[in-house]
């Protein structure tokens, strides 16, 4: 894989199956780079063994597809790229779609009601004078924002408190229905009415709230959904569920959480049977002890009642990104993180769980009907593949990265090794092809509550081609080794956490005859970054290194970034003393090696100026480094961000590398077609 074959990044939805089982949607999405943006449409997927898939829409970017409960609608978001994105429904025969929403800002989720007839949706409320609320008012010429509270931005989205996320339910338009045509004038008719546009919409939630994830009561007449409006919110990470009645006399949300009970509440969803289940990490004494945390499986107990815990986060950790909740009969399908993979789990009632699939795969999405389960999954030669689950097997539907396996794949081979403390750490490397010996680039994940797997990775693959082995590992501080694993790093990060992959990378060298132990490069973003840098200011055999968004002032941390609030007195404390045995900034003067910092300008995780200090006290040191921003970008812009931007980016790495690790590979890799 080379940087231009980006555009052969194929992602697939959450996918959503029909009533009868028969067929199943997903949205399907890549980057295209004459466009400079992600476009896609929804597929149908037939189960049935040998049928082929079929583009369904033809939208520039269609997203998140729904079948309603009685089959015959399909909800899904389009984005058109000339506004915000829109709720729209049609036929699940397929034909025109009719547009549901013209919410200002667009819109967050939604929900089907139990009777097909609304749909309920989040979206984010501007405040008047905001956000083009008023013609022609540019963001410059808007007034000043006063803030009362600690959180009030969010990375990727901006200001956060003059736009909070409140709850809406419509009615859905019939989208066989004749449309609406214009009224031409007339000499002898009043003047024409406006052509009609999209349903009204009533607001159920106000106040400086947030509202999170939603779902129907199972007679509709209820919308169950997530949310903070507790007084202590700005100082916790905790959230609630709420009851919204929808009568015309409903009165105030209903909290229906104990809130005796820190829970960090990532997924809801309403069984038949009345339960409520919420996929929620436990938060301490404190209410904001979010390390390296679980998340489990919870059925909540009624209003003010306290929720059982059907799961155990030192065993399972269903805390995947995205992950949700599907119900089927006598309990609830769920991911959960594991080794480098994210498989499915049953989950009775009553709490037993078991393994519905597994194996070198990633779950990313499923959804179920009677006795068929279907899922969404990534895996090592595929960015994104819809299958059903047959015997505990995946039995793939979808060949959507075709075109990139063409292009060539490098298979991980993956081990544990032990770390100098006996310690197992668990990891992989990519060997390019030829005799060798080959220059090795330690990469670092982020997180650090993350996890590298099995599943393609396009990182790596780029690297790999162009002549580099590739060395990944999991150290302790990560996700999918159960939360002992996950919190040996709380308040003593670049300790363990260093050697594990220091002490990985040695036997990987000594262990892979390919690789060449004299000449190893090392890179990370965000948390990777923070070891990175960490990284060479205590060990310094590396050639060269590459610190990317990083996390690497913690003082300077609180209060610039989004999460400052509490990332770093969680992590690494309050103790001024213990926070400087922890930073990457105060032992930068111990840094020898060539260093380039990549950075995004609209960077809120890990803002900007983490960067730019780190590059400012580098390059005062003497040490060669350059700074590389990319503008209009945030945190994500390795994973969503502009097409070009990441070939950008991957050009501008490669020619780091072959300026202080070459091969004979690197820039014809670049040069190629």
């Amino acid at each position: 894989m080379i940087a231009n074959d980006v555009s052969l990044l194929t992602a697939v939805s959450r996918p959503t199956l029909h009533l009868d089982g028969s067929r199943a949607v997903v949205a399907v999405s890549h980057p295209d780079l004459d466009a400079d943006a992600y476009v896609g449409q929804l597929w149908t997927v037939p189960l049935a063994t040998g049928a082929a898939p079929t583009r369904l829409t033809r939208g520039r970017l269609d997203s998140a597809p729904r079948f309603s409960p009685d089959g015959r609608l399909l909800a899904f978001v389009r984005d058109t790229g000339d506004g915000p994105a829109q709720l729209h429904v049609v036929s699940s025969a397929g034909g025109e779609s009719v547009r549901v929403t013209d919410q200002k800002l667009g819109i967050g989720s939604y929900r089907w009601s139990p009777n097909s007839a609304r749909l309920a949706f989040t979206a984010r409320v501007p405040e008047h004078g905001r956000y083009g609320t008023v013609d022609d008012l540019a963001a410059a010429a808007e007034p000043p924002r006063r803030f009362t509270t600690l959180r009030y931005r969010s990375n990727g989205v901006g200001y956060t408190t003059d736009r909070h996320t409140h709850v809406f339910i419509v009615d859905v338009p019939d989208p066989t229905a004749e449309p609406a045509y214009p009224v031409a004038p007339s000499a002898e008719a009043p003047a024409p009415a406006p052509e009609a546009g999209c349903p009204s919409v009533r607001q159920l939630t106000s106040g400086p709230f947030d509202h999170g994830p939603l779902a129907f009561s199972p007679d509709g007449n209820t919308i169950a959904v997530v949310a903070a409006r507790h007084d202590s919110r700005d100082d916790d990470l905790a959230t609630d569920v709420f009851a919204l009645a929808l009568g015309e006399d409903a009165g105030a949300p209903q909290q229906l959480t104990d809130s005796g009970v820190a829970l960090g509440i990532g997924a809801i969803e309403w069984a038949p049977d009345g339960t409520v289940y919420v996929l929620a990490t436990e938060l301490g004494a404190s209410r904001r002890d979010f390390v390296g945390r679980g998340a489990s499986l919870w059925a909540l107990g009624g209003a003010g009642l306290p929720a059982r815990r059907l799961t155990d986060p030192a065993i399972h950790d269903l805390g995947e990104v995205d992950s949700h909740i599907t119900v089927t009969d006598g309990g609830v399908i769920v991911q959960n993180r594991a080794r480098g993979r994210v498989e499915l789990l049953r989950i009775g009632s009553d709490g037993p769980a078991s393994v519905a699939v597994a194996g070198d795969i990633a779950v990313t999405g499923h959804d179920a009907v009677g006795g068929t389960i279907i899922a969404s999954f990534t895996s090592p030669r595929s960015e994104g593949e819809l299958g059903v689950v047959e015997d505990g097997r995946m039995r793939q539907l979808t060949d959507f990265s075709a075109a990139l396996a063409q292009r060539g794949i490098v298979q991980a081979v993956e081990f544990t090794l032990a770390a100098r403390d006996g310690h197992t750490v668990h990891g992989w490397v990519l060997e390019p092809e030829g005799d060798g010996p080959h220059p090795v680039l330690l990469n670092i994940h982020g997180g650090p509550f993350a996890q590298y797997g099995v599943s393609f990775f396009d990182e790596a693959q780029v690297y790999v081609a162009a002549g580099y082995a590739v060395v990944l590992c999991n150290p302790r501080g990560a996700a999918g080794y159960g939360e002992k694993h996950a919190r040996a790093i709380r308040r003593r990060m670049g300790t363990v956490d260093l050697t594990d992959v220091l002490d990985f990378l040695d036997g990987a060298i000594a262990r892979r005859p390919l690789l060449d132990g004299t000449r190893v490069g090392i890179m990370g973003g965000s948390y990777g970054g923070y070891l990175t840098a960490w990284a060479t200011a205590h060990d310094h055999r590396f050639a060269a290194a590459i610190v990317e968004r990083g996390y690497l002032d913690p003082e300077q941390f609180v209060g610039t970034s989004d999460i400052g609030s509490f990332f770093t007195d969680e992590y690494a404390g309050t103790d001024p003393e213990l926070l400087a045995a922890q930073s990457p900034q105060a032992v930068v003067n111990r840094v020898s090696t060539p260093t380039l910092v990549v950075h995004s300008a609209d960077d809120l995780r890990c803002p900007l100026a983490q960067g730019e200090r780190y590059y400012a006290a580098l390059s005062r040191n003497g040490v060669p480094t350059e700074l590389l921003v990319f503008p209009g970008e945030n945190h994500e812009l390795t994973r969503s961000g502009r097409p070009r931007h990441r070939v950008q980016r991957f050009t501008a790495i490669l020619d780091w590398w072959a300026r202080y690790l070459p091969t004979d590979r690197n820039h014809i890799a670049l040069d190629e077609e």
